[in-house]
Parts: structure tokens; C-alpha cells; sequence
């Protein structure tokens, strides 16, 4: 057999069993009925293993784990007198709402679309689909506008190249997810883990890891290099694999909302150039009002800061809190703009309705995020997903692996409590209080021990359900392909997931192996060896 035979014969396997996660995934209920079953299952197993005692500690109380029982008199009460607290606080709801006003107002009015092709025009094709990841990736200095923002454009950058949408979207989502703990800039993910990595490192017995500093920029040199790992993966992964399978999946969107690349007319010009100069002009507004040290976008004064960090860019600061209404600010001036000087908005109704079509599309999303919303609390509340994951951690001190096996098994730990518990820190505050002393009493240091899971983390981000965000993907992709479900976009994204998870956690290994420094103030070794 021929090594081109061989390859599309491996190829064509790999195809089938994704067609087949496919088919199986999308089998499942609608996303919605799907988290109202969850809940149910997670109130049934609940009140199961209520009265079961656990010997496993939860590094959060100090004291044995226990599954609280969903189906109690009280815990139905409490369920009940929040659920609409519940619902209306779920974070990605406000998120996506707010900037998807601004960005209704700019897409109706053509904006995007003019914008688009006018980048389009003179960027080569074969350069679109690192520049998407990248962007993805970069992304993460605005928290989780990458999700509302990079995503849905991605779908419209390909789609206006003559690419399938569904490559775009599967392209920015590896970047904005799948590269959660890359970066090019320190967001602010570095100083809440590196907070936690810290407070685990003090439950040491070693009588001097009560005094130990974890940097916030310990795992910086590391986190950086790993975006042009994540961009390298996901280009190869994009351009070779997904977008020839896609290649069958027929685009069946309202051609109404698809983006046209034809040649910008004289009156999209002029409109876009006034647009691009009232965004650029609101930009410098920005950042002249953000420099001055008294600057109200700061942090207050008192914030505590890690040594290097600004009060400018800590989660503490109004500005940091204040993204999503930057990007409804700086996509609604340039889209009312370009409305009017192209002639696409004749008056203020016109950016209503744009507005009105954006929530009108979002519609569905709201609906599968109050039932998504409900499950999230009950399973938090349950404990379940600490039981596992304390479980799993003491299973991995348990056997007593070498070191490297050691490393790779919190790295795919990590992954796979990912899958059952969305929040980054809460699963560090689990896993990190057994797993980081313990390997301090090995000689691994804190800085590496977080490094791992960081990997882990971030690979399997973009095959759980339980990710907020993944129904608003499904949305998105729905808007071009009407058919796509769960299954779908879980096969779209697994062989992302399978490439970062391996070839990620071999880049970590490969930097500890030959010692390149992970960060600012960042050892390999306890205690660290200057």
C-alpha cells in the first residue's frame, strides 16, 4: 500500500468516526431539553449519595467532602426562590446580549460586511486561518469578548473568502477556547490562578512554603510560546482536516444574512472611511483617558497589586470590568456612522431595527441558557463535580507515578474534570490544593504543577457542553447551517481538542526537559534552585 493510500485510508477512518460522534451527538435531545435532563439526573444521583460518606477532604472547608441531596425540602425551596436570580446572573447571558446590541447595529448597517472586504481584498487566504486563531487568542485581554466577537466573525471572514463558515467558526473557537492558557499579553487569568496556586503551596508541611510568592507572570515565557503551538495546530488542523470534511456540508443559511464579497461601491467607501475614523478616534479617547495615573479607569487606590502588575489591567479595575460596554460603544459609533454617510440607515429606526434583529436572533441562545444556567447551579451545588475531582487527584498521589507520567496525569486530569466543571479556578481550587503540595514534597515546584493544569484546561474547553458559551456556538453555526446540534460542533472541534491535549503536553514536557525558564520568578524544582 502506498503512504498516499495509507494516508487516505487513516484519513477516511477518522472521517467515520467523526461522522458517527456526529450522528450519535446529535441523536441527543435539543440543548435545552438536554441541560433540563442533566438536572434532573444530577437531583436523582444527588439524593443517592447524600447519606454516603466520603473520606476524600475538600481543600475549601477543611472537612470530608459530602454530596448535598438536590431533592430535600430545602434545597428545592432555595432552587426555586433563585431561579430567576439564577438565570438573569448567569454571566455569559449579559455578555452576549450587551455586545451583541452593538454589534446588531454594525452588521445591519453593513458595516462588518464592508469592513470585511475591504481586509479581504488584500489578505492572502492562505493567511486567514492563523490570523483568526491568533486574534482568538489575543482575545483573552478583553475576558470573554473573544466568544461574542472573534467567533461570529470568524463564520463571516470565511464564508466572504468563498471558505465553509463552519471552518471559520471551528478556527476561532481553537483559538479564543482551545488556546485559553496561551498568550500573547498577560490577561487576567494569570494573577487568579497564580493567587490559588499560591494559597495551595502555603498547605505545604515544608515550614518555609509559608512564606512562598507565586508570580502572577510564572508561567508567562511558557503561555506565550505555547500561542504559536496553538496557532501552528490549529492552522494544520483547519486548513488540512476540517475544512475538506466540511466540504459535504451544504450551507443552507438565509442567503439574506450571508456576506457578499463583491467589490465596495463609492458610497461604502466613503462610509466606511468615516466609520473607521469615528472607531479609531474612540480608541484614543480610550487611551488618553485610561493614562493618566489618576485615571478613573484605574483600579481604586488600596487594590493590592503583584509586583509588575498595573492597576490599569487587574480585574479590580473599571476599565477590565467594563469590555463588554467598550465593545457595544465601539462597534455602535461606527455602525450608526457608516449607516448614515453609506445611505443604509435613512434615520434612528434603522439602528433600532438593527438592534432588534440582533436579539431576535438570539432568541434561541436565550432560551438554552436559562435551562444551561439552572443545571450549572444544581450541579455546583450538589458537589458532585468536587467529589470527582478530589477523587481523582488523591488516585494520581496514589500512584506514585515518575515524574513525567506524573505531569501528563494532571494535564489530562485536568481535561477531564474540565468536562464537568466549567469554571477555571474552581477546578484549580480543587485539584491545586491536593495536587500542588504534594508534588512540592517531590521536589516539583508550584510554577510547573499550574503549568499542567493550565494545558489540561484549556484542551478539552471546546468539547464540553458545559462550557457557557457552547449552545451560543451552536447558535452561530446554526445561523449557516441550519441542521448543526451538540454533536456537530463536538466533532467539529475533537480533532483540536486530541491535537492540543498531546502536542501541547509534549511541549511541556519538552520545556522542562531541557529547562527553559516558564515564567518571571518561575522554578522547575522545590525548593528552587538558583
Amino acid at each position: 500500500m502506498s503512504e498516499q493510500t495509507a494516508n487516505a485510508a487513516k484519513a477516511g477512518w477518522l472521517n467515520r468516526a467523526l461522522n458517527a460522534i456526529e450522528i450519535v451527538g446529535n441523536k441527543l435531545p435539543d440543548p435545552a431539553v438536554l441541560f433540563a435532563l442533566l438536572m434532573v439526573v444530577v437531583w436523582v444521583v444527588s439524593w443517592a449519595l447524600a447519606g454516603v460518606s466520603f473520606n476524600e477532604v475538600d481543600p475549601r472547608t477543611g472537612a470530608a467532602i459530602q454530596v448535598n441531596n438536590l431533592l430535600s425540602a430545602d434545597s428545592m425551596t432555595t432552587f426555586m426562590a433563585k431561579m430567576v436570580n439564577t438565570f438573569v446572573t448567569f454571566a455569559p447571558l449579559g455578555v452576549v446580549l450587551v455586545a451583541m446590541l452593538g454589534l446588531g447595529v454594525a452588521e445591519h448597517t453593513g458595516f462588518i460586511n464592508a469592513g470585511l472586504r475591504s481586509v479581504l481584498s488584500v489578505t492572502p487566504k492562505m493567511l486567514l486561518t492563523p490570523v483568526l486563531i491568533a486574534v482568538g487568542v489575543a482575545s483573552h485581554m478583553a475576558v470573554d469578548a473573544g466568544y461574542v466577537l472573534v467567533i461570529p466573525l470568524g463564520a463571516v471572514i470565511f464564508y466572504a473568502a468563498g471558505r465553509h463558515p463552519l471552518a471559520g467558526i471551528a478556527a476561532a473557537f481553537a483559538g479564543v477556547s482551545g488556546g485559553f492558557s496561551a498568550t500573547i499579553l498577560p490577561s487576567s487569568l494569570d494573577p487568579l490562578l497564580s493567587g490559588l496556586t499560591q494559597v495551595s503551596a502555603r498547605l505545604s508541611s515544608d515550614p518555609a512554603a509559608a512564606e512562598l510568592f507565586v508570580s502572577p507572570m510564572n508561567n508567562y515565557y511558557f503561555t506565550t510560546a505555547s500561542t504559536f503551538l496553538v496557532v501552528i495546530v490549529g492552522w494544520i488542523i483547519t486548513d488540512k482536516f476540517i475544512e475538506p470534511r466540511l466540504k459535504s456540508t451544504v450551507v443552507d443559511g438565509d442567503p439574506a444574512d450571508m456576506p457578499k464579497m463583491d467589490d465596495l461601491k463609492p458610497n461604502e467607501r466613503k462610509g466606511l472611511r468615516w466609520a473607521s475614523f469615528s472607531m479609531l478616534l474612540s480608541i484614543v479617547l480610550l487611551i488618553a483617558s485610561a493614562l493618566p495615573e489618576t485615571s478613573a479607569w484605574r483600579a481604586p487606590a488600596g487594590t493590592v497589586l503583584a509586583e509588575g502588575q498595573s492597576n490599569l489591567l487587574v480585574f479590580a479595575a473599571p476599565l477590565m470590568q467594563s469590555i463588554v460596554s467598550i465593545i457595544f460603544v465601539f462597534f455602535l459609533i461606527p455602525g450608526v456612522v457608516y449607516g448614515y454617510v453609506s445611505g443604509n440607515a435613512k434615520n434612528h429606526r434603522d439602528i433600532i431595527k438593527g438592534m432588534s434583529k440582533a436579539m431576535s436572533g438570539m432568541g434561541y441562545y436565550i432560551v438554552m441558557a436559562f435551562f444551561c444556567a439552572q443545571f450549572i447551579y444544581a450541579f455546583g451545588q450538589s458537589n458532585l463535580g468536587a467529589l470527582l475531582a478530589i477523587k481523582g487527584a488523591n488516585w494520581l498521589q496514589e500512584m506514585a507515578f515518575p515524574m513525567g507520567f506524573t505531569l501528563i496525569g494532571i494535564v489530562f486530569l485536568s481535561g477531564f474534570v474540565n468536562l464537568l466543571v466549567g469554571s477555571a479556578s474552581a477546578k484549580w481550587a480543587l485539584i491545586g490544593a491536593i495536587m500542588v503540595p504534594m508534588l512540592m514534597e517531590l521536589g516539583v515546584s508550584p510554577d510547573l504543577t499550574q503549568a499542567a493544569y493550565r494545558v489540561g484546561d484549556s484542551s478539552t474547553n471546546i468539547i464540553t457542553p458545559l462550557l457557557p458559551y457552547f449552545p451560543l456556538i451552536v447558535v452561530f453555526c446554526q445561523k449557516y447551517v441550519k441542521s448543526t446540534g451538540i454533536g456537530t460542533l463536538i466533532a467539529l472541534m475533537l480533532p483540536y481538542s486530541v491535537a492540543m491535549l498531546v502536542l501541547w503536553t509534549a511541549f511541556l514536557l519538552g520545556f522542562w526537559a531541557l529547562d527553559i525558564p516558564l515564567g518571571v520568578g518561575a522554578s522547575y524544582s522545590y525548593p528552587a534552585v538558583n
